[in-house]
């Protein structure tokens, strides 16, 4: 039902688009031929007929069009009607010549795979670790990176507000090659609950003594009182140590990454609200997108980052 639905209003648009192009190029031509004056000799006084404008004493004349200019304009006319019945390239239209941008779209998607298909095949055999030392591989991987995650990550993989760094060696769910490989092919969906139940009193403590799980400075008395509150509610997931749990995706709290954590912002104004508001984060799944080749080849590359000086 849903493709049913999406093909007849890709095909209502289209058409409603032919009309509207259809009748602007008929509004024209109409302006065109009405406008047009072919009788500018003068009157038997050596009078010619002006516009009514002047300016500076100076009378605009009323001449017709120059001929090839007028020839001109004609031709773009028929030029146009001419060129949307033979490519409309409009949804479900596509003109005496059968083409379409959909399925001239195809076509190009077609020629890469079959030209590229071996190639991604060669590399798909390839172990990992082995395949992140091959340069040439790289240069292709990283070119698919550039297409599909900079977006997230940046062109230098090193991530930004809620998009993890993928440059040094702190792994939500883990930076093994199978890890890399699971994240691509399946996506993450991180949940970190909202705690604003507990009371700011409680989140505060909790915020000093997730402070003082990294080594930052903090209330030594919050943090005290803190700790008995991250036992209850945090370790089932950060563990009781605040190390993080891979299979979870929950971080590790005691070192200096803070995926949350905005340019000039304290950490523990991030951590603050973090426990009010919770976080959701989201990495979709690629291999939808590029393809599971693709997926073998960009893992290998998101490998090599971390190797990078």
């Amino acid at each position: 039902m849903n493709n049913l639905w999406g093909d007849s209003l890709s095909s209502f648009w289209s058409a409603w688009i032919i009309v509207i192009t259809l009748g602007t190029i008929a509004i024209s031509a109409w302006l065109l031929f009405a406008n047009r004056k072919t009788d500018k000799t003068p009157d038997s006084e050596g009078n010619v007929e002006t516009t009514g404008h002047a300016a500076d004493e100076i009378e605009e004349y009323d001449n017709p069009l120059p001929k090839w200019w007028f020839q001109l304009f004609v031709g773009t006319v028929i030029f146009s009607i001419g060129y949307l019945i033979l490519y409309p390239g409009l949804g479900n239209f596509e003109g005496v010549l059968g083409w379409s941008q959909e399925g001239q779209w195809e076509k190009e998607v077609a020629q890469a795979e079959e030209r590229f298909a071996p190639i991604f095949a060669q590399y798909q055999e390839v172990p990992i670790p082995e395949l992140a030392k091959d340069q040439e591989a790289m240069q292709v991987a990283e070119r698919i990176f550039q297409n599909n995650c900079a977006v997230c990550h940046g062109s230098n993989a090193q991530g930004g507000y809620g998009f993890p760094n993928l440059t040094d060696n702190q792994w939500l769910y883990g930076g093994e090659p199978e890890n890399i490989v699971t994240t691509l092919n399946n996506g993450r969906n991180g949940l970190m609950p909202s705690w604003q139940q507990l009371g700011e009193n409680n989140i505060e403590n909790l915020t000093q003594y997730v402070l003082s799980l990294s080594g930052l400075e903090h209330d030594e008395d919050r943090a005290e009182q803190g700790e008995s509150t991250f036992m209850s509610v945090c370790a089932a997931c950060h563990t009781p140590q605040g190390t993080g749990n891979t299979a979870l995706g929950a971080p590790n709290l005691t070192n200096d990454t803070w995926l949350y954590l905005a340019p000039g912002q304290e950490v523990a104004d991030s951590i603050r609200q973090t426990l009010r508001n919770g976080r959701n984060g989201h990495m979709p799944a690629q291999a939808a997108y590029i393809g599971e080749e693709r997926v073998h080849l960009v893992a290998a590359y998101v490998y090599s980052l971390r190797f990078n000086d």
